[in-house]
């Protein structure tokens, strides 16, 4: 992290996330991912909102601006940050791979066809003991997903990023070599058959010779450092990051290590550690790198400053900036984009982003006093995930969320706060819960209060209030808590349920039929909505003075029903009925008419007030003829009898915009 934001850089520290997002791999693919050669290197207030996931800090997706920043020139002395061996050459690795004589990895996005798949998984462990006898790879369960089959190496059935395995010939041949690899006690062997592999895109197989190498010759740092460009291939950068520690640990002076572990850190938002590495025996580093590495730094400090006074637009801008200029897998900035979406009342927003946030793994001694924002980093994404479950009303996930943050920085202010409040909130939510439940809508009004003062802007608390408002007849104040509710989370549908049937309460009947009619386009099929927009529009009508036919309310059908006519009699007295009247003309075999039906089912489910009729050609002819109609889809309203529109073939957006303008 920046100088600006975070602590004092420590020695060899790392995110504790073990699966991390694959499709920015292209950036890092360079001569230093290359395995080295030499060696081998209404009801119950009880509601959370609507939309929810499944859980958080699970998902392995994330998203990245193409778009860098150079930022400024650091003000680090660089010259001092130098490393150099004493005879003025870098570690000289027997056998490692070189340069020139290694083919350059394919990267994971520049050929079609060629995804690396999330759910293939790779044995990581150091010991013979984690690779199948048989071939298949081992399921290791590191926090990323995992597919149900086995995949066998060289059988062609897994797709694993830079190139699948070949299928026929070569692949049988593949398998052969795999398999011979394996099974020898020649370290030499193990070693080029783990780089063949890699250089063919096979990770897979790669990770599992080096594992055999490194089995063999566990004290061999290039053996680590080529295991470390397997992982990344295979996108699990955190262990990658850790066995370019161990590289470095077993050779202080190995270069390439040592750079290949900045990309690694500065991905991860490690700038500190990365500013270490990267200046590490050589006068001067990868500008390229450099370049990302000063802009990373420069946002972070920008996110520092924002966060702090509570800009969350610019935290949120500048956070984006750091990840598009390089530290597109840094867990933390993910959960700074959550906290400052949520922040802004973006609940939806927030909840992607905090979904797209790699999975937990507890980091390894050495990074634990890594601070992000002055938390420690590990601390962070919990921290964020705790309050964005509190806004969704998932308030025992929130507090596990808080517990966890706690556990990890138990002396950070900001976080004891934290977990304090919502410990409150979810007291009083529990407590407001039971005295409604009790009927003491009174007494459930303050335990809800008293939760919204540990946090002001819960719209759950808030809806729940509003519940209980209602109940009590205070249809004023139940409207003033939906529209905060609302405020935060416009798409809160309890909180629309609610604040529509007090305004209907309250003979607010415009206000009650606009928040129906939303509700009606998100649930089409929900018969009681309809039945209370339709007596909405009824009562709206009377307080307008406008006369409405008792028959009209007595035959109003809720649930999108749409009468099918075939008669000419029952078709005039159908359209004579009080009220609008679409008839829609359709043949069953007309291509037109298949594509516009499903819409009109959905208009009549969001009209409930109109009279929808169908006219099959085929069964109604005699109706067709009496009408002049002579081509399909034909639609015509009547109001009163008297027909007011006719139209042929529209689109759906004209359509409802007939039935709209003359339903009012």
């Amino acid at each position: 992290m920046s100088n600006a934001n975070v602590s004092n850089p420590k020695p060899s520290s790392e995110l504790g996330f073990d699966s991390l997002p694959h499709q920015f791999h292209g950036a890092l693919i360079c001569e230093r991912d290359k395995p080295d050669f030499k060696e081998l290197d209404l009801g119950s207030p009880v509601s959370p909102l609507r939309t929810r996931r499944g859980s958080a800090l699970t998902a392995i997706t994330t998203t990245s601006n193409s778009s860098s920043s150079s930022g400024s020139v650091s003000s680090k002395n660089i010259n001092n940050s130098i490393i150099k061996r004493s005879d003025g050459s870098n570690a000289n690795h027997s056998g490692e791979l070189s340069g020139s004589s290694e083919g350059s990895p394919i990267a994971p996005n520049s050929k079609p066809g060629h995804r690396r798949s999330n759910s293939v998984n790779s044995p990581s462990g150091n010991v013979l003991g984690n690779i199948c006898p048989s071939g298949k790879i081992g399921k290791t369960g590191m926090g990323y997903r995992s597919s149900t089959r086995s995949d066998v190496l060289g059988s062609g059935m897994g797709n694993y990023g830079h190139g699948s395995i070949m299928r026929g010939k070569s692949s049988e041949e593949g398998a052969v070599m795999v398999k011979k690899a394996m099974g020898s006690l020649d370290f030499e062997e193990v070693k080029r058959g783990g780089n063949e592999q890699y250089k063919k895109g096979n990770f897979v197989e790669a990770l599992c010779l080096y594992d055999r190498a490194i089995m063999m010759s566990p004290e061999n740092a290039a053996c680590r450092s080529n295991r470390a460009a397997a992982l990344i291939g295979l996108g699990r950068l955190v262990e990658a990051v850790r066995d370019c520690e161990e590289a470095v640990r077993l050779d202080p002076k190995y270069g390439r290590a040592h750079q290949r572990l900045a990309s690694l850190l500065l991905r991860l938002g490690q700038v500190d550690n990365a500013w270490r590495h990267l200046f590490f025996g050589q006068p001067q580093p990868d500008a390229g790198e450099l370049q990302k590495l000063q802009a990373v730094e420069k946002h972070l400090s920008r996110c520092a400053e924002a966060r702090k006074i509570g800009d969350w637009k610019s935290a949120l801008r500048e956070g984006n900036a750091a990840i598009a200029a390089g530290a597109e897998s840094c867990p933390q900035l993910l959960a700074l984009r959550a906290e400052a979406l949520l922040k802004l009342h973006q609940l939806e927003e927030a909840d992607s982003a905090l979904s797209s946030i790699p999975k937990f793994e507890p980091s390894p001694p050495s990074w634990l006093q890594t601070k992000f924002f002055g938390m420690i980093c590990d601390s962070y994404p919990f921290f964020v995930q705790a309050q964005v479950e509190m806004a969704f009303g998932k308030f025992e996930n929130a507090v596990a969320a808080a517990d966890k943050a706690g556990q990890i920085d138990p002396r950070n202010i900001e976080v004891a706060t934290m977990l304090l409040n919502v410990r409150s909130v979810a007291r009083a939510r529990v407590r407001g819960n039971d005295l409604f439940n009790l009927g003491k809508f009174s007494e459930a009004c303050v335990a809800y209060g008293e939760g919204l003062k540990f946090d002001p802007s819960n719209p759950v608390l808030f809806c729940n209030r509003a519940a209980c408002w209602f109940k009590l007849g205070q249809w004023e104040k139940s409207v003033e808590d939906c529209n905060e509710a609302l405020r935060i989370q416009p798409n809160y549908t309890k909180a629309l349920l609610r604040r529509a049937a007090s305004n209907g309460k309250l003979e607010r009947w415009a206000e009650s039929m606009c928040d129906y009619e939303v509700l009606r386009t998100e649930l089409p099929g929900d018969k009681e909505v309809a039945e209370a927009l339709f007596h909405a529009q009824i009562a709206l009508k009377k307080s307008r003075g406008e006369q409405v036919c008792g028959e009209q309310v007595c035959n109003m059908k809720f649930g999108g029903e749409i009468e099918e006519i075939s008669g000419v009699d029952p078709f005039s007295t159908a359209i004579r009925s009080p009220g609008v009247s679409v008839v829609y003309f359709m043949a069953t075999s007309n291509q037109q008419c298949e594509q516009i039906s499903p819409f009109v089912d959905i208009l009549s489910h969001r009209y409930p007030d109109v009279n929808f009729l169908k006219v099959n050609v085929d069964k109604g002819l005699a109706v067709a003829e009496a009408e002049n109609v002579r081509i399909v889809p034909t639609f015509k309203i009547y109001k009163g009898g008297v027909r007011v529109k006719e139209m042929i073939c529209p689109s759906q957006q004209v359509l409802e915009y007939s039935v709209r303008h003359y339903n009012t």
